[in-house]
């Protein structure tokens, strides 16, 4: 197991709420809103819960990444450049949508779908490169298990287990689950910024070694983490399983124009995207005349 020296403490924490979004969704957005607009180079994080015919039905993006990883159910994804498919319970999306992409995401089972939608910036030499996926099935996500911890590994590597996706972005995303009792060290790039998402159980994380113990905190909290520390310490003291993510990233340390799914680096940039999407040039010019089949079936 590695040794962290030196904890990053959580210098921030805030229960997201539930909220709607796209046609009839319900998310808690944690990242994204106004308690917090933007973590670098982290845009948004959504837990979503939908259930046909609620959905994302046709929408842009630009600039950044998205990263779907499902937790229950499914969800059909549709674009304009022609592709299609299904991500179920345990699978990921790595989406790069660049210069320009438009698609949809929509419900593909019944009862209620949920998972989590990461976006990730990408720094201004990056932002314009043409789009591309990488998807991953659950039983190909690279898992670690060890003293009563359990990882999978989205992006970066945990406990000898390493993700095959690229991040042109550098990142690491780690989904821990804790057996009561156990205790987790889990190294952190010292420059990365990062945070601890709850998604079930309750866990008491960064317990300094003070006289005072650290409150357990419960799901969909968001812990941000501070300081230049090389890890996380993490422990289930509960009689139940312990679940939460693990994210960090290279801070890009440039500016940010967001104006909802478009995100550049100044104003007359934003301005330039929303030019393009509405006369569907450089990069969006397929808009034109695409509809998604659920679209066109659901009649949004």
């Amino acid at each position: 197991m590695p040794v962290v020296k030196e904890s990053r403490q959580v210098v921030r924490k805030f229960l997201a709420r539930p909220q709607h979004e796209g046609v009839g969704a319900v998310v808690r957005r944690s990242i994204g809103r106004f308690e917090l607009k933007y973590f670098d180079p982290f845009l948004v994080l959504d837990e979503f819960s939908v259930s046909a015919p609620a959905g994302f039905p046709d929408h842009p993006h630009r600039g950044f990444e998205t990263v779907t990883y499902m937790l229950q159910g499914a969800v059909t994804h549709e674009d304009f450049e022609g592709h299609k498919g299904t991500i179920e319970a345990g699978d990921l999306q790595w989406m790069t949508a660049g210069r320009g992409i438009v698609h949809s995401e929509m419900p593909a089972a019944q009862g209620t779908q949920k998972g989590l939608q990461l976006w990730i910036n990408l720094s201004s030499k990056h932002k314009m490169i043409e789009p591309r996926y990488q998807e991953i099935t659950r039983e190909e996500i690279a898992e670690g298990e060890r003293d009563g911890i359990k990882v999978r590994v989205i992006a970066g590597e945990a406990l000898g287990a390493k993700s095959p996706i690229y991040t042109r972005t550098p990142t690491m995303y780690l989904d821990f689950t804790l057996n009561p009792g156990a205790n987790l060290q889990q190294p952190i790039p010292r420059t990365y910024n990062a945070f601890v998402y709850i998604l079930e159980g309750e866990g008491v994380f960064a317990e300094s070694p003070s006289p005072r113990p650290s409150p357990p905190t419960s799901a969909h909290h968001l812990l941000l983490l501070g300081g230049s520390g090389d890890g996380l310490l993490a422990c289930n003291k509960s009689a139940k399983p312990l679940r939460f993510i693990l994210v960090g990233g290279e801070p890009l340390g440039e500016p940010v124009a967001q104006l909802g799914p478009f995100v550049m680096n100044t104003q007359e940039e934003i301005d330039r995207t929303v030019e393009d999407y509405e006369n569907c040039t450089n990069g969006f010019e397929k808009a034109k005349h695409w509809r998604s089949d659920a679209a066109v079936e659901l009649g949004y």
